[in-house]
Formats: C-alpha cells, sequence, structure tokens
C-alpha cells in the first residue's frame, strides 16, 4: 500500500485566565452576557497572562502532544505553526519553539491564513509525509494569541475572542487510514473585511496607529453570514464525492468555532445530527486556528473518537480562507 498521513496524537493548552461572561458586563457598561449565553453559547474564555504569548502556548501545546504520542524532541521532523498572532513578525514562532524544546532534528516554519490555518498546515504536512520518506513525525500546531490585539472598547471583537493552542503529531501509516482528501479555496475579496491591518510593510506601527486602535482586529465591514454554511457544506460535499463517501459515514465534524449557529445550520444542510459537530466555544471563547485541533483534542480525552472512525475538518478565517480535510483514524 501507498505510504499515507495518520494523526497519532493530539494535544492542547490554553491559558489558566479564566475570563467570564460578567467582566464584559463591568468593562462594557451594559448586559453582553445574555447575548452571548443565547445567541452564541459562549460562557467563559481564556486570555493570556501578561507575560504569556504564542509561544508559550505553542510550547506548551507540544510538551502534552508529544507525551501522548510516546515521542521525544529528537524525534521530531518538522514543527509547522499555523498562526495569525505571531511571537515576532520575523523570525518564525516555529523557531522559538523548536529551540525552546531543543528539537534539534526539525526544520520549522509558520503558516498564515488566517482561522484556516490549522487545516492548511494539517493538508501540506500530510502531504509532506506522503511525498517523501524523510518526513516521519510532523507537529502541526493551530496557536492564536488574539487578546493581544483587542480594542477593549470593541463590543463587537472583545468579547469572543480568546487565545489557545492545539497540535497533532502526523506519522506514515500503510494501514486503511489517515488522509482522505483535503481543499482549499480563498475568496479574497473580501481581504479588507476583517483583519489586523497595520503592523507589516503597508502600514508599519506608528504612534497614530496606536491611538486609532488601528495595530488591533476589526471587523471593517460585516461578512455575509451565508458564506461559512455554504462554502463549509459544499466542501463536505465535494470531498465526500472523491472518496465516494455520503456525509452520514463521518462520525465526527470540527468546523472553526466562530459562530454555534453557523456549525449547526452546515449539519442541517447536510441533512445530519447537530451533535456530531463538535463544540467548544463554550468555555474557551473563539480561538480562530487553534480551536480545531483544541476541540479534536477535547474528543479524544472524551473517548469520543474511535478506531476507523471518519472525522472532517473544516476551517474559515480572514482572507477569506478556507481549508477542509477528511481523515480515517
Amino acid at each position: 500500500m501507498m505510504r499515507n498521513a495518520a494523526i497519532v496524537a493530539t494535544g492542547s493548552y490554553a491559558p489558566e485566565n479564566v475570563v467570564k461572561n460578567s467582566y464584559f458586563n463591568e468593562l462594557l457598561g451594559e448586559d453582553v452576557d445574555t447575548w452571548l449565553q443565547q445567541f452564541v453559547q459562549i460562557y467563559e474564555r481564556r486570555w493570556c497572562g501578561e507575560n504569556e504569548s504564542t509561544a508559550d502556548l505553542v510550547e506548551k501545546a507540544c510538551i502534552q502532544v508529544m507525551k501522548n504520542a510516546f515521542l521525544t524532541p529528537d524525534d521530531i521532523d518538522l514543527l509547522i505553526v499555523a498562526t495569525d498572532t505571531p511571537e515576532f513578525i520575523s523570525p518564525s514562532t516555529a523557531s522559538v519553539v523548536q529551540d525552546r524544546l531543543k528539537m534539534k532534528n526539525a526544520g520549522t516554519f509558520d503558516l498564515n491564513t488566517a482561522c484556516a490555518g490549522f487545516v492548511t498546515a494539517l493538508d501540506v504536512a500530510s502531504k509532506y509525509i506522503i511525498s517523501d520518506v524523510h518526513y516521519n513525525n510532523i507537529l502541526v500546531v493551530g496557536a492564536y494569541a488574539m487578546s493581544k490585539y483587542l480594542n477593549k472598547a470593541d463590543k463587537k471583537t472583545v468579547t469572543l475572542f480568546a487565545d489557545g493552542a492545539g497540535a497533532v503529531i502526523l506519522s506514515p501509516t500503510k494501514n486503511n487510514n489517515g488522509f482522505l482528501q483535503s481543499k482549499l479555496s480563498t475568496k479574497g475579496e473580501y481581504n479588507g473585511w476583517m483583519g489586523i491591518y497595520h503592523g507589516g510593510s503597508h502600514h508599519p506601527i506608528d504612534a497614530q496607529s496606536i491611538e486609532n486602535h488601528d495595530n488591533q482586529l476589526k471587523f471593517v465591514k460585516k461578512i455575509p453570514t451565508e458564506i461559512n454554511p455554504k462554502v463549509w457544506s459544499d466542501s463536505i460535499l465535494e470531498l465526500c464525492e472523491r472518496q465516494k463517501i455520503t456525509p452520514n459515514d463521518i462520525q465526527h465534524y470540527f468546523f472553526t468555532q466562530i459562530n454555534i449557529n453557523t456549525i449547526f445550520e452546515t449539519m442541517d444542510i447536510l441533512g445530519e445530527d447537530r451533535k456530531k459537530a463538535a463544540t467548544i466555544m463554550h468555555n474557551y471563547g473563539y480561538t480562530g486556528s487553534a480551536c480545531i485541533p483544541m476541540a479534536l483534542d477535547e474528543w479524544v480525552k472524551k473517548g469520543k473518537i474511535k478506531k476507523g472512525d471518519i472525522i472532517a475538518f473544516v476551517g474559515s478565517g480572514g482572507g477569506l480562507a478556507f481549508g477542509s480535510a477528511i481523515f480515517k483514524m
């Protein structure tokens, strides 16, 4: 059989600093807790401590996933960090973590497709393993420290976004499991609708950009609510058609956790039980490129994932970027 890439372990880390909805009632001077609970089902989230940053989250998720895989840092051939809240603009967050954990045999790079980053990195890592026998253990991390970029007076962002990291290790397999299908796509016409638009080469940070909060996350325009359910469901249906399966053959769905209603709408379009879709925003808020691997790790810890299960990943984020993949565990 052909060499394939299998998910052999999961891990995750969320900061210890728990921020409950009641904090925002005081911060914003109005009752946002009721709306958050009723309409997006977020009850609390985790934010980095003052001296905690993206590399810290990645490092702790890496330690956890290596422990679960019974591997050491020496065993890792490649470390990919998917994030749009990097430790530095340059060098990569992955290089920082490689040094901290002494992964002396690992190549590294960061990957940024916003909140579609983890699924994109999963796709890239799978194809490394499938195509090159020199890669045997690839560690993929989705990480998010968006609390560092929030305007605390902006109700649209400050109540939703949170921090965390989730990780998987991919290794070769010749069994009837592992990577099955994937698809990446982008609607680049929306690139100016949501993001952090100062701090790069187009708009370097200066005193005026800080004063105007231009170095923080902004929703410039409201992204149409129908985009995600349509793209997500279309992606799943296309991958199923390629694999000659149906959505009902998929046991678990892991979507970007930005909006529980978008997840439910997608499951309804597919004609699938909503309970098949993982939801972890309740206690973690929205953790961007970390949310899908964090949800996977939660399901693994709870014993919900069984050998032979087919699982689907669909991520979406600013750009607008989309990534989807299906694996057999």
